[in-house]
């Protein structure tokens, strides 16, 4: 990646951690932690690599991006504001009466939204489907499928998974949020999903496995996931939740779901009034 690309990117994700801040810190509580944690991917998935369409949000021929982690929403909410998809003025919104921005993603609400979510273990299933459609079709969209570490102890994931292995479907890139905390602690203290590479290369997944905060090493990793022919790909990001606000990844697995005051998200924001 070039020097005037990164900076640019650095630029963008650090816009919609401002966003995802300010949305929460104006309801006042929210998913913080796990939506920090997925802003750079995001960033370079809507930035820079995926092909989509914010003036035209259902084209036929744009990517799919499935949010399987469903309460990360304000980071996805977020970008698709900046990007156009609907007037910035709407993270006001979020999950208030009527709204088209509620707690977790809603295709039925929010345009750009590919897939619901919500009960997690999901997504990967649908987005499987896509990507079976994108083949049947015979269309040349990608699909990619985001899902959180803690989402993949559920069963449904590893059916899924064993499935897209034995389609080879080279179409589709799955990508686990993989911060180590839930909401009820630590990952390997409640249900370890370890040694997450090697059961993943056991599905028959191109598995890489990166740093999820480097903007240049998840741009590699899913150019080399698209060249991959006739297996899915899988990247596994190690990440820090709450990651790029201090005051929020200082609280650890509390970060899941936690209150922001009106003075932190505005100074954080840059924002003394509105």
């Amino acid at each position: 990646m070039d020097k005037e690309k990164l900076e640019y990117l650095q630029s963008k994700a650090l816009d919609i951690r401002k966003l995802t801040i300010e949305m929460i810190g104006r309801l006042g509580v929210g998913h913080v932690g796990g939506a920090l944690s997925i802003i750079d991917l995001l960033t370079v998935l809507y930035y820079d690599v995926a092909n989509v369409t914010p003036k035209d949000p259902k084209n036929a021929d744009r990517d799919r991006i499935v949010m399987s982690k469903g309460h990360a929403g304000p980071a996805l909410y977020s970008v698709l504001a900046d990007k156009g998809y609907f007037p910035i003025e709407e993270i006001k919104t979020l999950n208030l009466p009527k709204t088209n921005l509620p707690s977790h993603c809603d295709m039925n609400k929010t345009v750009g939204i590919d897939m619901t979510a919500g009960s997690l273990g999901q997504g990967l299933s649908a987005a499987i489907g896509m990507a079976l459609a994108a083949k049947i079709d015979k269309k040349d969209y990608k699909v990619f499928c985001i899902m959180g570490d803690g989402e993949s102890q559920e069963g449904q994931v590893w059916e899924a998974l064993m499935y897209a292995g034995n389609m080879r479907l080279d179409n589709l890139v799955v990508f686990i949020d993989n911060n180590g905390m839930q909401i009820d602690g630590m990952t390997s203290d409640i249900n370890s999903i370890e040694p997450l590479t090697d059961k993943c290369k056991a599905f028959n997944l191109h598995t890489q496995r990166i740093n999820g905060h480097d903007l240049t090493a998840i741009e590699d990793a899913v150019n080399a996931a698209l060249s991959v022919k006739d297996k899915c790909s899988m990247i596994i990001l190690d990440t820090i939740k709450g990651y790029g606000v201090d005051w929020v990844s200082s609280k650890g697995y509390g970060c899941h779901s936690m209150a922001i005051t009106e003075e932190q998200w505005r100074e954080f924001c840059g924002k003394e009034d509105d």
